[in-house]
């Protein structure tokens, strides 16, 4: 649990701080925006990878199934999760809440910019609303923010569950540095 609750909460951290920070900053296009979300996802999630080697090197003995590697895996992209929905939350109780309305706004503003047409203007424009009422219901705008990092708080588990379940890949080095033997968790030495 403290692995799970330690590396999760710091990747979750990462992510939202790095995602608010670059919607402060306000440089970055809808497209753009929604790849460098996700990569800034996937580089905090990392820190799931270094968890469960961590786990599987320190209280394994440098073995771990795949089974319990995705069980640890997904616990700490739980708690990311949750970091990153109170950190969302957080920002939206510090700013003046309109995230989605303006975000909706430029949106249609981008589509006339572009010479889009008036029905697909208006076609946007409902939907924007339609969100920007959803998005105000906090229970549903919660879980709104947890699906946008789920799929990453999934694939990096599973990931890393099939990577680090073979002790030969990445292998924990320390014992071998001091001279002494590496016990296996069935007792024997390697």
């Amino acid at each position: 649990m403290r692995y799970a609750l330690t590396y999760g909460a710091i990747g979750g951290a990462i992510a939202i701080a790095a995602i608010t920070a670059s919607i402060a900053i306000d440089s970055l296009s809808h497209l753009s925006s929604l790849w460098f979300g996700y990569l800034v996802m996937l580089a905090a999630l990392s820190l799931i990878f270094v968890g469960v080697k961590r786990y599987r090197d320190v209280e394994r003995g440098g073995v771990i199934g795949f089974g319990r590697a995705l069980g640890l895996g997904l616990a700490m992209g739980l708690v990311a999760g949750l970091v990153y929905v109170a950190g969302w939350e957080a920002y939206l109780a510090t700013t003046d809440g309109n995230f989605m309305a303006d975000y909706g706004a430029s949106i249609v503003a981008d589509l006339r910019a572009s010479g889009a047409s008036a029905a697909e203007i208006a076609a946007t424009e409902a939907q924007m609303a339609q969100a920007v009422e959803m998005y105000r219901q906090p229970l549903l705008r919660m879980l709104i923010t947890f699906s946008e990092i789920l799929p990453v708080c999934v694939l990096v588990p599973v990931l890393s569950a099939l990577v680090l379940r073979n002790p030969r890949v990445l292998p924990d080095r320390r014992n071998e540095r001091s001279g002494g033997e590496k016990a296996h968790p069935d007792g024997n030495t390697a």
